[in-house]
């Protein structure tokens, strides 16, 4: 019989410490999985009401512009909330947060599938928004706690994708769901989606200790960072431009899909699916040429496609072919931006990308509401040049902020310096 060597034993102990390893963190990016899929879940609810508003109008007597502000109302709580929520939870386990998250979601998305009248609706959505609000920063922060700190950006990346898949597959789905079965059966999918976020969340997300800031002061300290402040303004002005016209797409392309709901998801979804691509691809550019050439292509090529997309409002195939560059300019500017802020405050990246979606939220807000003064001023099929201008202010704005980083390697201001800062929350 043959006898094990020391060294043997020591190539066998080691053998194991890495099957353990590998068995870990397989675990660790199966719940950072479960925390993305929660994320395109309580994304959802924010997107799909842009393919319903025609029959959501309909069926609770209000114009589609005043219909709109359903997903102002939705994106200004998150971008509201999201910090003073996260500021009074500050203390509590990470777990209990992204469990009270969901519930709260769940909660509002119950509510307005029963609602009665448009303003239960908007009450019921910002209960929904507020549970959103407070789940994607919490997620963030515990799939970054989960893995190497070298595979946090990735991690954090996974989690926001959700958002994007949520314009790809779930906002899409449930136009279908709701066109066939009316929007409040819409409502009931949502559920179903939420439903198995959180059973994901209880089985496969691991109780971590995570520590997070514990004030709101120490949480939007990057704000007095002019570079940080820059790059945020220019994600809030190009995804304004952006989403002015996807929030009122039924009504912007109702003559090339003949009122059809099932033609009007699939171009929801050609822009969601190229979006996903385009944030992918543009994600690899950044590694190669860097994120201000990337953003700055992105934007031009948004302004281009909203330049001539009333052009293509009367034919489908048309509608398609502009939707699909329009997609993927729209989304081209989401992973750049985070980089540029992670670059910026390394250490601080977890509020960083808080404060990020924060104003991506803003800006689907102010999108609603500008949205609908164009609708009513100038025309839904002339809307998108609204979103030209706008662009063109983002773009400057893109330059801006690569100067100043140029510039001042360190813009923060006394009122935050960084040892203010918990950036291990």
């Amino acid at each position: 019989m043959a006898r094990l060597t020391a060294s043997d034993e020591g190539t066998a102990l080691v053998a194991d410490d890495d099957a353990a390893g590998a068995a870990k963190a397989r675990s660790a990016w199966r719940a950072v999985l479960v925390l993305g899929f929660g994320t395109f879940a309580l994304g959802t609810d924010e997107f799909v009401l842009a393919g319903v508003l025609p029959e959501f109008s309909k069926s609770l007597d209000v114009s589609i512009a005043t219909a709109g502000q359903t997903v102002t109302v939705f994106a200004l709580t998150c971008a509201v909330m999201s910090p003073v929520l996260g500021t009074l939870t500050a203390g509590w386990p990470r777990h209990r947060v992204l469990k009270l998250a969901v519930l709260l979601y769940m909660v509002g998305v119950i509510a307005t599938g029963l609602a009665p009248s448009f303003a239960i609706v908007l009450a019921a959505q910002v209960v929904a928004a507020a549970g959103a609000g407070l789940y994607i920063p919490a997620a963030s922060v515990t799939a970054a706690s989960l893995v190497e700190p070298e595979r946090r950006g990735r991690a954090i990346a996974a989690v926001t994708t959700g958002l994007t898949a949520a314009t790809a597959l779930g906002a899409p789905i449930g136009t279908v769901v709701g066109s066939v079965l009316g929007w409040r059966a819409t409502m009931w999918f949502i559920t179903v989606l939420t439903v198995l976020g959180l059973l994901g969340v209880l089985a496969l997300v691991p109780r971590v200790s995570v520590p997070a800031p514990g004030g709101l002061r120490q949480r939007l300290a990057p704000l007095g960072d002019r570079r940080v402040v820059t790059v945020l303004a220019t994600t809030l002005v190009a995804f304004t431009a952006a989403y002015i016209v996807y929030t009122y797409m039924a009504e912007v392309f109702s003559s090339a899909t003949g009122g059809s709901g099932t033609r009007l998801a699939i171009l929801m979804f050609a822009f969601g699916l190229t979006g996903t691509v385009g944030n992918f691809y543009a994600g690899s550019l950044v590694d190669r040429i860097g994120a201000r050439p990337v953003v700055g292509g992105a934007i031009a090529l948004l302004a281009l496609s909203l330049l001539v997309l009333p052009l293509s409002t009367g034919t489908y195939p048309a509608a398609l072919v502009v939707i699909v560059a329009y997609g993927v300019a729209a989304w081209a500017i989401t992973a750049p931006q985070q980089t540029r802020l992670i670059t910026l405050e390394p250490e601080s990246a977890p509020l960083l990308i808080s404060l990020n979606a924060a104003f991506l939220y803003l800006a689907i807000a102010f999108s609603g509401v500008i949205g609908a003064v164009g609708m009513s001023s100038i025309g839904a099929n002339r809307i998108s040049f609204i979103g030209v201008g706008l662009a063109v202010v983002a773009l400057g704005l893109s330059e801006l902020a690569h100067r100043l980083s140029s510039r001042n390697p360190s813009s923060r201001t006394p009122a935050a310096e960084p040892s203010e800062v918990d950036t291990h929350h």
